[in-house]
């Protein structure tokens, strides 16, 4: 057993000025050199010059940004309030170019906000920053011999956090046990849309599907309007349905357990992965559940439309798999979570995956627990192979 213990805890820009000073004599040579215009033609070019400069400096040119403009009309008017003033006033000029800088970034800024990505509860305790000699990339993992209980790998497995989807595991549980009609049809209402999260369904409210498409469509592809519809249509309303939820969770023992809905949009529904791993080995004796979680997709009939959805869980599809029973499960506060019941290196393993950062990374962690133990597997034939031949 490989056992880790718990751990909760960024001038105005200086612009060249090139100053070529000429001998007194050589001014008044240019001087008398150069021929006086007449006044109205001097006044004129003035003129001229005058509305050629308003123009450049009230509009863009061609091909700039918005934002450049108005840098470059800060700068400007930085620039004649210099020539205004004279030297003195040169200071005071580059300060406003400036300040007129500043305050387009800000605006900019204040448009296009950089927003940090939200922690998970694990993040935030520090359960990330405890290693293992896998590797992990899931703050919580626990591996469990489901026929002899032996814990075969254990890390953070009694924190308590978010679980996302998998809280689906216990409502299709609870569905079950009730033996309900699972060609009873059932219509999707407004009360199904989610208002927790604003995640989007492919069932539309007026949608009317069997409670047993409901079902495989929960347990399958995680489909959240379809568990909450399953809760809201059981005998008794959703709080009978919430309350039977939380009576089955203490009776199998599960402390650290709590459901305040039956999807998992809600960071209200937590548990640990020792309390999973009981939900799983549960689960998965009733052939149902089994079948419904595994199945790699399906197809619903809704209206004139037909709709195929497909399993959350890629490893159902693998050859190298023999999954009986699984669950996914992921919303910002849980991380990317995975539970599974499946059979390597000849044994019934129950494998709980909490809070794993990254988008695939839930399934490398069950692939790296997989090749782990059949490569210990492997070993241990080895060594008895050479004790007889010995």
């Amino acid at each position: 057993m490989v056992a880790t213990a718990t751990s909760l805890v960024w001038l105005a820009p200086a612009v060249p000025v090139e100053a070529a000073a000429k001998k007194p004599s050589e001014r008044q040579a240019s001087k008398r050199a150069a021929p006086a215009p007449s006044k109205a033609k001097s006044a004129a070019a003035q003129k001229s010059s005058k509305g050629k400069a308003t123009v450049a400096e009230s509009r863009p040119a061609k091909g700039k940004s918005a934002t450049t403009a108005k840098n470059q009309s800060g700068k400007n008017r930085g620039e004649r309030v210099s020539a205004r003033l004279g030297g003195k006033g040169a200071k005071a000029g580059r300060s406003l170019a400036a300040r007129e800088t500043r305050l387009s970034l800000r605006s900019r800024a204040a448009e296009h906000p950089v927003v940090a990505p939200r922690l998970s509860f694990g993040q935030m305790a520090g359960l990330h920053a405890v290693d293992d000699p896998l590797d992990l990339k899931s703050s919580v993992a626990l591996v469990v011999d489901q026929d002899t209980r032996e814990v075969i790998f254990s890390k953070n497995d009694h924190a308590v956090l978010p679980i996302a989807s998998l809280t689906k595991l216990m409502t299709g549980l609870i569905v079950s046990d009730a033996r309900l009609p699972l060609d009873e049809m059932i219509a999707i209402t407004a009360e199904d849309v989610d208002t927790e999260k604003g995640s989007r369904s492919r069932l539309a409210v007026g949608s009317v599907l069997t409670r047993g498409e409901l079902m495989h469509l929960a347990l399958m592809s995680s489909e959240n309007r379809a568990a909450h519809a399953l809760g809201r249509s059981f005998p008794g309303g959703m709080t009978r349905f919430v309350g039977l939820m939380n009576a089955r969770a203490l009776m199998l023992g599960m402390k650290d357990t709590r459901y305040v809905e039956p999807t998992g949009l809600s960071s209200g529904n937590r548990s640990s992965a020792v309390d999973l791993a009981t939900l799983v080995a549960t689960a998965s004796q009733d052939p149902l559940l089994s079948q419904l979680s595994t199945s790699p997709g399906y197809e619903v009939a809704v209206g004139s439309r037909v709709i195929q959805y497909n399993n959350t869980n890629r490893l159902v599809h693998s050859p190298e798999w023999q999954i009986g029973l699984q669950k996914t499960g992921y919303i910002s506060e849980a991380g990317q979570c995975l539970v599974m019941q499946a059979r390597v290196a000849g044994r019934k393993i129950i494998m709980v995956f909490l809070d794993s950062a990254g988008k695939f990374s839930r399934i490398a962690d069950a692939e790296r627990v997989r090749r782990w133990m059949e490569h210990q597997q492997h070993g241990v034939s080895t060594l008895a192979g050479a004790a007889i031949a010995g």
